[in-house]
């Protein structure tokens, strides 16, 4: 990556004044599930950005969100250890040897964190006289004014940057414009991060690809991809799917029913079906894993059924993967050896328990030594990680293949068509890396 491939409207943080100043910076570390780091790789790709401040003698003040503590039907706030930034701090502690202060402030049981208090500025005192290394504050989503609206929100958004004399934003997974992505960039010199300025400019091979483009996109409702989804279909040469959004799909075209898959979903669906029947994109692969049951691989309660089988009115159980063999198949292995550019955003199966699918996708793309590969989700690189490790690791060194921080952000930007649409994102280019007064 270099500097000619950001949008010139983008402020950098390498072009910030950073000596002597307080940085307030927003990663996305939400790696976090019930207490344990399930992952490490978000934290170690926003070091680079890390590095870079304390080398120019700015004082970092870190912050991510992490969970979803806030219950969406009561409003409540849940601050507990199974959200807390505990566990990311002691890793870093770990990784790069120095101290980092968690403040501590008072819990409302039911609306959280309300305030920034003074307290913390004992903490500033230590940062700044170099006695600890950084400061780490809590989830962002324990804050009342986070994800509120009106005068909680802006008044969270002041007392952050009242904590700070620049704000670097490197947390292009979140892409929701929070008060701590979006509304402080008002209010302080803003700039981008190191991961932010790569995730950018590799979201561009996605949307100005080498062809032919093949993307692989799963999940696990087909309602929350449509947006996503359309765009990609006008923009792929080739479409595979995975997971529900496939069963939806084959229910659609083949008059079917599978369990777990809702007749809402099926009738949305079938305006992708009317419109491949034109188009002839979407490359089915052929042999599913059924199961009677979601609880696990159980003996004599799975088997493979082939899609050249259905007939109207059908009825199955839990379709929980596609068999391997699918890959082998001379179409489906043809179009993925064929390919220039492929966007992978999918786990085939129903993991733990099914996961045979994934694993030999992942192989097939892999025989694929010129196409860039370009992974997006957390989801989809713990299973690449889990599933085939001396694949992955083989992956983090190789050109060919970019893993993104952020599934979501990824979808999100080809809906939009454009890497820079992400609300924070327009956000630091809106503010050209100074307050609004400056």
């Amino acid at each position: 990556m270099t500097v000619q491939d950001i949008d010139p409207r983008l402020p950098l943080v390498q072009d910030a004044d950073l000596k002597d100043k307080l940085v307030l910076i927003r990663v996305d570390h939400n790696v976090v599930k019930k207490g344990v780091i399930i992952d490490p790789y978000r934290i170690d790709a926003t070091l680079g950005t890390l590095y870079h401040i304390v080398e120019r003698g700015g004082r970092p003040i870190l912050m991510s969100h992490v969970g979803r503590p806030k219950d969406k039907k009561t409003g409540r706030i849940k601050a507990d250890h199974n959200t807390s930034v505990k566990p990311i701090v002691e890793y870093i502690e770990r990784k790069l040897n120095i101290k980092i202060a968690i403040p501590e402030f008072p819990v409302d049981p039911e609306s959280g964190i309300r305030e920034i208090d003074t307290s913390i500025n004992w903490h500033i005192r230590d940062l700044r006289a170099h006695r600890i290394g950084g400061i780490y504050l809590p989830n962002t989503r324990w804050f009342t004014g986070e994800q509120a609206k009106g005068e909680n929100r802006e008044r969270f958004a002041l007392q952050l940057a009242g904590l700070a004399d620049v704000f670097v934003n490197d947390a292009f997974g979140s892409w929701q414009p929070n008060a701590s992505t979006y509304d402080v960039t008002r209010y302080m010199p803003s700039f981008a991060g190191f991961l932010m300025q790569k995730e950018l400019a590799n979201l561009k091979k996605v949307l100005e690809p080498a062809r032919p483009f093949v993307a692989v996109v799963a999940g696990a409702k087909y309602d929350t991809k449509i947006g996503p989804l359309t765009e990609i279909y006008k923009k792929v040469d080739r479409l595979l799917l995975g997971g529900v959004i496939y069963n939806t799909f084959l229910c659609a075209k083949y008059d079917i029913r599978v369990q777990g898959v809702g007749e809402d979903d099926i009738e949305a669906a079938r305006a992708l079906v009317r419109q491949d029947l034109k188009a002839g994109k979407i490359v089915e692969l052929p042999v599913l894993v059924e199961s009677d049951t979601l609880e696990g691989r159980v003996k004599g309660k799975y088997r493979t059924q082939k899609i050249s089988d259905f007939k109207a009115g059908d009825k199955y159980g839990y379709f929980l993967d596609v068999a391997p063999e699918s890959f082998d198949v001379p179409e489906v292995a043809d179009v993925i050896s064929s390919a220039k550019t492929i966007m992978v955003n999918a786990v085939m199966g129903f993991t733990p328990h099914f996961f045979e699918g994934s694993e030999k996708m992942d192989h097939t793309i892999d025989k694929n030594l010129d196409a860039q590969k370009l992974y997006g989700g957390g989801d989809t690189l713990q299973e690449l990680k889990n599933l085939t490790p001396g694949l992955y690791l083989a992956a983090m060194d190789n050109t060919k293949y970019y893993f993104f921080t952020g599934g979501g952000s990824v979808l999100k930007a080809v809906e939009q068509g454009s890497p820079y649409g992400l609300e924070p994102v327009q956000a630091l280019m809106m503010n050209g890396g100074k307050t609004l007064s400056g």
